[in-house]
């Protein structure tokens, strides 16, 4: 399985363990200062992306000596850092994308780099958006198993961009049948697997779901 992780450069202390992410047949892309992170994890670079104004000048020497794919666009620009560097990982054809990176600070930033999870839904390429304390993922209408992790045990699924309808979770502690939830609804935030996995449905809206943790590990 083919695996693009995407690092931007949101605050390095919401980063999980990106060696956890070290797999055969995964590629890395830094964003901006997330090239930094990745040279500092000592993970292989196959794209950077970025105006790469949150660099100093001796980083940027060091980028461009040493990083063999650079892509260097302006400062001011039609789309984000991100989102170029999201067009590069869906032109690799890869079986799924995580993008780390992309929490914390600005509010307009997080924002923007949630609803570039919609991408997925015109791609066909799962999209995962994960940081020290949550992953965050978009569903469409259908049914879906939700496997327990331990380091996320809370599970919220909350409508995206309007109600949704006939959610059913099942395996659950707090289960629902065909339930409708509207847009803007607080009733699914902060559930809980009671087996190893469960499954969840409806029939109509986008939904998505948020695993969380209270507390963070040292890294």
């Amino acid at each position: 399985m083919k695996t693009i992780c995407i690092v931007a450069g949101g605050p390095k202390n919401l980063l999980p363990d990106l060696n956890a992410y070290r797999e055969e047949n995964t590629l890395w892309a830094g964003v901006d200062r997330g090239v930094v992170y990745l040279a500092e994890k000592d993970l292989e670079i196959e794209q950077a992306i970025g105006d790469f104004d949150s660099i100093s000048s001796q980083e940027r020497e060091w980028l461009e000596s040493t990083v063999k794919d650079l892509s260097i666009y302006p400062s001011e620009k039609d789309k984000t850092d991100t989102d170029l560097a999201l067009d590069w990982a869906i032109d690799q054809k890869p079986d799924k994308i995580l993008l780390f990176g992309a929490t914390g600070g600005r509010l307009d930033h997080l924002y923007a780099n949630i609803f570039l999870l919609m991408r997925q839904f015109q791609t066909g390429i799962p999209l995962t958006l994960i940081d020290i304390h949550n992953e965050m993922e978009l569903f469409q209408p259908g049914s879906y198993t939700a496997e327990k992790k331990e380091q996320f045990p809370y599970l919220s699924f909350i409508p995206f961009s309007s109600d949704v309808a006939k959610l059913t979770l099942e395996g659950f502690k707090y289960p629902l049948h065909n339930r409708h939830i509207p847009f803007g609804s607080t009733l699914c935030v902060s559930n809980e697997l009671i087996l190893s996995k469960g499954t969840f449905s409806f029939e109509s809206g986008i939904l998505m779901m948020i695993r969380s943790r209270d507390d963070s590990p040292l890294l």
